[in-house]
């Protein structure tokens, strides 16, 4: 019994010796920082993670890809001039125009009118993807994808005259992202507006420095603007479309197996990103309905003068964007 015990205390003592001595998982070769712009819980960021874990199941641990969300290492803007830099090497944001004002390219007011619609405008070899990636290229940027978020309505604290009649004054004073895109098409429908960092509109909503805010989705203006907006009109007459994008310093020291894993990654989402987004417009909908904001919804029909008065603003982009971009962008989407 004796010899016995012995045997088994010696089994015993070599498998805890084995689990000491058992190399640690292995550190990953390869670790990226990505930055996004919404909190953890809204789908955007479950997107990157999703992307953050496919990219580390393929390339079996050799790239680790870390999340920062809801602007936790600077707005949009700031994001975008450390990808250019490289200090930051991913991100998932709204492309901001301070370095080339064409880049307000996809948010053009009006071009993009039904989920069908952007499921084609936005796929990776559609015209606006080529355009956009040409124009991030030349600044040292890399564009991966677009993750569609939705179509933007207008959330305020206050009742908005006619919001359907382009010819009234709203009569509210509405935030605007920096972006001459969203002033024409804002100013157009008869707002008075006023640019205000992204990190400041809550509270800018909630002391009345503003009274309503355009450029966000229904998902982005519940999660974040909730306990300050009083009405939603849900106006669709543009975009939220983050792009996935990746500094090129980062991207060129990446072999060309590890790129192909970033960019299918990334298509994956694009592609999913606007069945996604359709769900969320009505689900974050109903979510405001039940916070007790009061929801206005309308029809393509009721939308029409909207859209027809938004589209009329394109040719004052030319100066901006050169005569050339507006003519071949008027040629891939204008209305007869």
């Amino acid at each position: 019994m004796r010899k016995v015990t012995r045997y088994f205390l010696l089994v015993s003592a070599l498998v805890v010796l084995a689990c000491l001595v058992r190399p640690a998982a292995a550190a990953p070769e390869t670790v990226l920082r990505f930055a996004g712009q919404f909190p953890a819980e809204h789908t955007s960021t479950k997107l990157m993670q999703q992307l953050a874990d496919e990219v580390k199941e393929k390339t079996g641990g050799r790239i680790e890809i870390r999340l920062h969300p809801d602007n936790e290492l600077g707005d949009y803007t700031l994001i975008f001039e450390e990808l250019i830099r490289g200090s930051i090497d991913m991100a998932a944001i709204t492309v901001p125009s301070q370095f080339d004002p064409r880049l307000e390219l996809c948010n053009i007011n009006g071009f993009v009118r039904t989920f069908d619609e952007a499921r084609t405008v936005f796929a990776p070899d559609g015209w606006v993807f080529k355009k956009m990636d040409e124009l991030n290229s030349a600044l040292g940027v890399k564009l991966l994808g677009f993750q569609f978020e939705g179509f933007i309505g207008i959330g305020s604290t206050k009742p908005v005259n006619e919001p359907l009649n382009p010819e009234v004054k709203k009569g509210i004073l509405l935030r605007i992202p920096n972006m001459e895109v969203f002033k024409l098409g804002a100013e157009a429908m008869g707002y008075r507006t006023i640019t205000i960092p992204w990190d400041e509109v809550h509270g800018s909503l909630q002391n009345g420095f503003a009274e309503g805010v355009y450029g966000m989705t229904p998902a982005a203006a519940y999660t974040i603007l909730k306990d300050v907006i009083k009405y939603w009109y849900d106006l669709r007459h543009s975009v939220e479309n983050l792009n996935y994008m990746m500094s090129l310093k980062t991207w060129e020291n990446l072999s060309e197996e590890d790129r192909g894993i970033i960019q299918n990654a990334c298509a994956k989402i694009s592609a999913v990103s606007v069945y996604l987004a359709e769900k969320d417009q009505e689900k974050y909908l109903q979510s405001m309905r039940d916070a007790g904001i009061e929801v206005h919804t309308y029809t393509p029909e009721e939308l029409a003068p909207l859209f027809v008065k938004v589209s009329a603003t394109w040719d004052k982009l030319a100066e901006r964007f050169s005569q050339e971009l507006i003519d071949e962008f008027k040629k891939e989407f204008a209305r007869q």
